[in-house]
């Protein structure tokens, strides 16, 4: 990779760090703007500029996802690698650099949540880049910048995709960028001159809604309203009457009810590639039942699914472990071919934009008999109580078990059904 062509804010990123003005730089907005890959030149050849034997920070929401958007892009700029020599140990989480007679060196940290600012006590940085710092619990941040404050002539590199207007990065860094001494960079994807109208145009239709809002025209918007709105505005466009030929395997995923909630199942099937996602059949059931009923409904949901698809995993809610170890030996006990796993819960944003996007890219199909999963999607909304993150409406009046049950078939394969290619 190589820099042959840069945009005028691109360039800026280059040149900020050199000068007395600012002590830190905030790029936010769209993604694909090339934002984050000109960060990590431009702080890593400040780095070895300004500095010998020093240590800095690297920081992403886990120390994978840094690896994956730092560590893995750096290697690849010949601009970087033509001058210095990089090298990685991932058991240390170090990056080492050096070249023209300096080394330095820098720490990859994660910060997932409130107990990761204790991970970076206690050390000394010469400058920080944060990847995706909206992600980031607000202690581990402030941890972070603290460790700077003792050397002359640090700087601080924030990158991100917006999130709440209530965000407390939004609120006390982007709105007082200048108070702060950092220079705001808003970055739209028209400011990467790598990408062509047509890439411009398939970006556009990677997200809907409140995610279309952020990630695309980059603004820093509430999560409102209707969650699934293209599909409830247009459910005749995702609802089909016949299983589609190109179905090759399926998975079940199976949310327990409590507290007035529903038990809710879920077979997914997925084409070659995984370029299609289709909810094939479901199992709902609110009312009370005994656990040895619902063993049997269970086991009787997994059979009817694998007499007619290619069904071996099934991913339960885990919070239930009583109900999941009955269902285990009763799959045990009567032959059942298909292999019990707890489900993964990732966040539950992270499931809902998957779903957004598959629908937005025209992937996703639903069978019209999942009448509780076509009124799941159709009526799901945003909790407009909660003002600093996006939470899904969970009060008792909406199918949020269904989406759920949905959601667990397709997370084990979350990043192929990304990654499509």
């Amino acid at each position: 990779m190589t820099f042959s062509k840069l945009s005028t804010k691109q360039k800026k990123i280059f040149r900020w760090c050199y000068g007395d003005k600012y002590n830190a730089i905030i790029c936010d907005g769209a993604v694909r703007s090339g934002k984050t890959v000109c960060m990590v030149a431009s702080f890593i050849l400040w780095a070895m500029r300004c500095f010998n034997s020093a240590t800095f920070g690297i920081c992403g929401k886990t120390v994978r996802s840094a690896e994956r958007n730092i560590i893995i892009p750096l290697q690849s700029i010949a601009d970087i690698t033509h001058y210095f020599r990089i090298s990685y140990s991932r058991s240390a989480n170090l990056l080492t650099v050096e070249g023209n007679g300096v080394r330095n060196y820098f720490f990859v940290f994660g910060g997932k949540d409130e107990s990761s600012y204790m991970l970076i006590q206690g050390i000394t940085l010469s400058g920080v880049l944060f990847d995706e710092v909206a992600l980031m619990p607000r202690s581990f941040v402030e941890q972070a910048i603290t460790r700077t404050l003792s050397v002359q002539g640090a700087k601080l590199w924030f990158n991100c995709n917006p999130d709440t207007p209530n965000h407390w990065f939004y609120t006390e860094w982007v709105k007082k960028a200048e108070e702060r001494g950092a220079l705001h960079l808003h970055f739209l994807m028209s400011d990467n001159p790598i990408l062509t109208p047509e890439q411009l145009a398939n970006a556009d239709k990677q997200f809907t809604g409140v995610f279309h809002d952020r990630y695309i025209k980059g603004l820093w918007v509430s999560a409102e309203g209707v969650i699934y709105k293209q599909f409830a505005d247009s459910p005749e466009l995702y609802v089909i009457d016949t299983v589609p030929d190109d179905i090759l395997f399926c998975t079940i995923g199976f949310d327990f009810g409590g507290n007035g909630s529903a038990h809710a199942g879920i077979c997914t099937g997925f084409s070659k590639r995984f370029g299609k996602v289709v909810a094939l059949d479901e199992y709902y059931r609110k009312e009370v039942i005994t656990p040895t009923a619902l063993e049997d409904d269970v086991t009787a949901f997994i059979r009817r699914c694998q007499a007619r698809f290619n069904v071996y995993e099934a991913y339960f809610d885990n919070a239930e472990t009583t109900l999941l170890r009955g269902i285990k030996c009763k799959c045990a006990e009567e032959h059942i071919p298909v292999e019990v796993k707890n489900a993964k819960k990732t966040e539950i944003i992270g499931r809902i934009r998957l779903t957004n996007m598959i629908m937005s890219q025209m992937r996703f199909l639903v069978m019209s008999g999942c009448k509780n999963f076509i009124g799941a999607l159709s009526t799901a909304v945003w909790d407009s109580k909660s003002l600093t993150e996006d939470v899904r409406l969970d009060d008792g009046n909406y199918n949020i078990d269904s989406l759920d049950a949905f959601e667990y078939s397709i997370e084990p394969f979350m990043k192929d059904i990304i990654d499509l290619r």
